[in-house]
Order: structure tokens, then C-alpha cells, then sequence
């Protein structure tokens, strides 16, 4: 835990150097009003939430019917009003995944009944503020709209913005493709956790309004699988009218599931169940716990040596894999392939990743060696993945990092297939489009932190961004910051006041800036400029295109 002056935290953050962006009141109200009960009224009935330091939080919120029992595998019931006032001061239950995979405090048990949200709002008095509407990463499989990390009260207390976040059904439970055996009622089966948010957006179109938000100006955005996420919502016309710009980050979906994938892991489910196709009904009845254990490890074993149809990006699975279906209906192509959506082309558009995104894969997945490498180790490392293409691969990185490490060349290559590739690759067909603006970024602030069992730095790794763009890295009202992957420098509230900074203002208007950092232009076709955001920002032309070209040209 790092501590610093209440002096030092008024001079440096938002206060000090922002301060059109102060709610109405002053400082001390802000800091020091005791909790209090706020009433509002919904479509649906009365919500009981609280304020705490300038912030109305309401938690828990149903957004949604059913989806438990008859219901499952179809869109929810309809949501039933209530009588008296409902209290919202508790997250809501997440949706079904394997434990302890969620992050929200005193946070329910997974649930199959998760269609819930939360608001996070600097006031509920009829002013149309900014929409920003995340979608939590966790691939399709797991993770809450009540993880501590993204925990939406600074954007909405430093920036006046309304934070809203959704659960929604995840993997099997979300994603299963039961429209060739079930009938009318199940068409979208195998896109219902999509849906659901686009119900969530929808609650948000009819509500909003009573919580200080405006529906007129919705921003969608996520990291991770939550950058998968968007990437669909921005191409399926049932979100389409709900939402009014876009940011992908760290999850670039060009390929969701192709319907022949899906269908093929229906079926191999059914086998390993033990359940005839014509009695598909049975699987209603299965325990949920028998269906995470199909999902987790019976169905991928399966499926192992079958032949599945490829993917690019995040999200698109392979036989055995539970993630957004190619139905040709409620998703009818693939996000970004081979182009962007005609139906988005008039939305503004964010997209990028984090500069190490690696980092976090190897810590999480044990792979200590990956940080210890010589130059012989990284070279039989890219033999056994990348076969033939290995000294192409070698002698491009060599070329364009010539100071670099071996295991830094390795955590670049692993890094830039993971995001960046996919990432520029949208910006690309966005562009193309000659609509509406599209803006490329690298989050590049290196963290200090050391990956355990070695002796190198995190830097950039996968979902740091999180805690940066949502102003979660300052210190409380008592002066201590939280701790998290971004380290202890105090440079660190710079980047992220930086980066919650661009994100608000993107929410705002359509167009990211921050005071004091370089103008961010549109990417375009011919310098390709990449906002590259840290404690001081700077705009790169060209970022990494010698490792692209070659990327593109190799050999497969």
C-alpha cells in the first residue's frame, strides 16, 4: 500500500489540475457526507441505493426475467415490476462460472439468475451525463460487473459520467447453439449472454434518465473478453440503437464462433451427456454442476482431435468452446471480418491494448522461463511455435529491438499477437469506412513490480489497464492508494488521471483528449498514428509496422 499527503494528492490529481471537472459542492461535502438512502423511482419500480462521497451507487439492479428452470437457454421472462422499494445496496449474484473466479466485495455465489446491473452516478437529478457502459472481461467464461478493480464511483465522482455495469450468462450457459434442434423459442440460443447485455442496454435506453444519464449518449466498452464483447455489440442490430460509440480494448473480436463449430460442440455435449438429440429437453434438467464440468474439461477433451473451422481475435472458439455464434441473425457476420459493420459506421470507435500484455499470461500460467531467457532458449522457443517461419520471426525482431533482451523480444512477439495485431487490424477496416473517426492506442506506463520467481518487471501486462482507466489507482479519502499490478511510483496517478481523462472526454464527444496531452488524431491509412498513452503521451506514426508487414507475409 502506498500513503501520500492529502497536500500532495490535491496538487497532483484531479483537483489540482482539473477542476472543471468537480462536481457541484464543495470539496469538504465531497469527502466527508455520511452515507445516506436514495430513492429512485425505475420502469419497473422503486430502487433503494446510497450515496457515499458524492456518489449515488445502486447495486444488484434486475435488468431482466427468469432464465433458471423452462427458461433456460431462451431469452429471460419478462421482467416483473414490484411493490414497495427494492433495495440495491448488494451486488447481485454472477452469472454460472468455476469458482473464485469473481472479484467484487462481499460478492454473492455464482447464480444462473445473474441478469443484474449497477449504477454508479454523481447524482439522480434529471442532468444527461455521459453514459459509459462496460462490459467485464473474463473471456466468455467467467468475471462480474462487481469487480473491485473496475468499480465505476471515481469515473462518475471525478468526471461526471454515469457508470453502468451488467452481469450477463457466460460460456455454456450463455452461448450453447440450440436453434438447429429446439425450435423458435430457443433462436439466439447460442448468443443469449450477448443479448442479455443488449438487454441491459436496453433497461439502460428506458432508465437512465432517472439516475442523471442521458440515453442519447451511450459509450460501450470493455477489456479483454469485455473488448470481444464490444467488438460484437457493434456489429449486431439489436444493439445497434441502443449505443452511440465504442472503445475495444486489449480484446479484439474480428472472428466469433462459426455456427458449424458451434453445432458440433451441441452435439458432442449431448453425447457426453448421454442425451439423444430428439430428447434434447433433458438437459434442462442437468445439475448446473454437471455442466461446468462438461464445459470445463469433458467437452474440450472430446473435442480435442476434431477438425474445427479457424478463428482470428478474441472470442471465436473451436469445437468444444462456448463464445458468441455466427447464427446469420442476431450476429449475422463475424465482427470485423472481412470488414467493419456497415452498421456501425457512423459510431466513433477506440481500440487498442496494453504494450506487455504478456507479462500477465506467463505470471498466471507459470511460464517463469519465458523471463529468463538467453538467446538460444528464445530461438528453440520460436521453433516449437512458429516451426519454418523461426529466423524470419528472429532476425525481424533482432532488426527492429536491437537493445532488446531475449525474453523482451519474446514477451513483444507474444504481446503483439495478442493485441495488437487484431487491434491494428480493426482500425484498419474502420478506417476504410471513410465515416465515422477511429482512434488507435498503446497503453504503455511500465510498472515496477517484479513477476514472482524472477527478476523482471511486469512493464505493461494484460489488464493493468483496468484500475488506470477507471481512476482506481489514486488514494482514498484518507490518503492511501490501493494497491494493484501498476506498482508504487507515484507517476502512476499521472498515466491513469491521463487515461480516465481520454476515456471520459471520448464519452462525452465522440473525440479522446486530455489537458496538457498531445492532440489525438484519427487513424488513417497512410501514417497510421497510435495514441501512445503514459505518464506524458505522445502520438507514434507507424508503431511496429516492419514486425506487422512481416507478420502478414509469413508462411502458414
Amino acid at each position: 500500500m502506498s500513503k501520500i499527503t492529502r497536500r500532495h494528492f490535491f496538487r497532483n490529481s484531479a483537483f489540482g489540475t482539473l477542476p472543471m471537472l468537480m462536481m457541484p459542492g464543495s470539496l469538504h461535502s465531497m469527502f466527508n457526507a455520511g452515507d445516506e438512502d436514495i430513492i429512485v423511482e425505475t420502469a419497473y419500480g422503486k430502487l433503494k441505493g446510497y450515496r457515499e462521497r458524492g456518489v449515488n451507487i445502486f447495486k444488484g439492479v434486475p435488468y431482466g426475467g427468469k432464465v433458471s428452470g423452462e427458461r433456460r437457454w431462451r431469452r429471460p421472462a419478462p421482467l416483473e415490476p414490484w411493490a414497495g422499494i427494492r433495495d440495491a445496496k448488494q451486488l447481485g449474484y454472477p452469472a454460472i462460472q468455476p469458482p473464485n473466479q469473481t472479484y467484487g466485495i462481499n460478492e454473492p455465489d455464482p447464480n444462473e439468475e445473474c441478469l443484474v446491473l449497477n449504477v454508479w452516478t454523481p447524482a439522480n437529478d434529471g442532468k444527461k451525463r455521459p453514459v459509459m457502459f462496460y462490459n467485464h472481461g473474463g473471456g466468455f467464461t467467467t468475471g462480474s460487473g462487481g469487480s473491485d478493480g473496475q468499480d465505476g464511483a471515481n469515473l462518475a465522482r471525478y468526471y461526471d459520467v454515469v457508470v453502468v455495469e451488467t452481469n450477463h450468462r457466460l460460456s455454456l450457459m450463455g452461448y450453447l447453439y440450440l436453434d438447429d434442434i429446439a425450435g423458435d423459442e430457443y433462436l439466439g440460443s447460442g448468443n443469449n449472454g450477448m443479448l442479455d447485455i443488449v438487454d441491459g442496454l436496453k433497461w439502460v435506453n428506458q432508465n437512465i434518465e432517472r439516475f442523471g444519464g442521458n440515453p442519447n449518449n451511450v459509450m460501450i466498452f470493455g477489456e479483454s473478453g469485455g473488448g470481444a464483447k464490444t467488438s460484437c455489440l457493434y456489429a449486431m442490430p439489436d444493439a445497434a440503437p441502443y449505443f452511440h460509440k465504442a472503445s475495444i480494448e486489449s480484446g479484439p473480436g474480428i472472428n466469433m464462433t462459426p455456427k458449424e463449430n458451434a453445432r458440433q460442440t451441441t452435439l458432442l455435449l449431448l453425447k457426453e451427456l448421454g442425451i439423444a438429440t430428439k430428447d434434447w429437453r433433458k438437459l434442462l434438467d442437468v445439475p448446473v454442476s454437471v455442466l461446468l464440468e462438461m464445459q470445463m474439461t469433458k467437452i474440450p477433451q472430446a473435442a480435442a482431435n476434431l477438425k474445427s473451422l479457424s478463428t482470428r481475435g478474441i472470442g471465436g472458439s473451436i469445437i468444444g468452446g462456448f463464445s458468441p455464434v455466427v447464427d446469420g441473425r442476431f450476429l449475422p457476420n463475424h465482427p470485423f471480418d472481412p470488414v467493419a459493420p456497415s452498421i456501425s459506421k457512423d459510431k466513433p470507435l477506440m481500440v487498442g491494448g496494453n504494450e506487455d500484455e504478456y507479462t500477465f499470461f506467463g505470471m498466471t500460467g507459470g511460464d517463469v522461463d519465458a523471463f529468463n531467457l538467453d538467446e538460444a532458449g528464445l530461438k528453440m522457443r520460436l521453433e516449437k511455435e512458429f516451426g519454418g517461419n523461426a529466423d524470419v520471426i528472429f532476425d525481424t525482431y533482432k532488426k527492429t529491438r536491437p537493445a532488446a533482451t531475449p525474453s523482451q523480444i519474446y514477451v513483444a512477439i507474444r504481446s503483439l499477437q495478442f493485441s495488437a495485431l487484431g487491434s491494428v487490424e480493426i482500425a484498419e477496416k474502420k478506417a476504410a469506412q471513410n465515416a465515422a473517426s477511429v482512434y488507435l492506442y498503446n497503453f504503455a506506463y511500465k510498472s515496477e513490480i517484479k513477476i514472482p520467481g524472477t527478476d523482471y518487471s511486469m512493464g505493461t501486462p494484460h489488464a493493468m489497464d483496468i484500475q488506470f482507466k477507471f481512476y482506481n489507482t489514486i488514494p482514498d479519502e484518507n490518503g492511501v492508494a490501493p494497491a494493484g499490478m501498476g506498482g508504487n511510483r507515484e507517476e502512476r496517478f499521472e498515466a491513469s488521471q491521463n487515461f480516465s481523462e481520454l476515456w471520459t472526454t471520448f464519452a462525452k464527444t465522440g473525440t479522446p483528449a486530455a489537458m496538457g496531452q498531445p492532440e489525438w488524431p484519427a487513424y488513417n491509412l497512410n501514417d497510421r498514428q497510435t495514441m501512445n498513452i503514459n505518464t506524458n503521451c505522445d502520438v507514434i506514426k507507424n508503431r511496429c509496422q516492419e514486425e506487422i508487414d512481416m507478420w502478414r507475409n509469413l508462411e502458414v
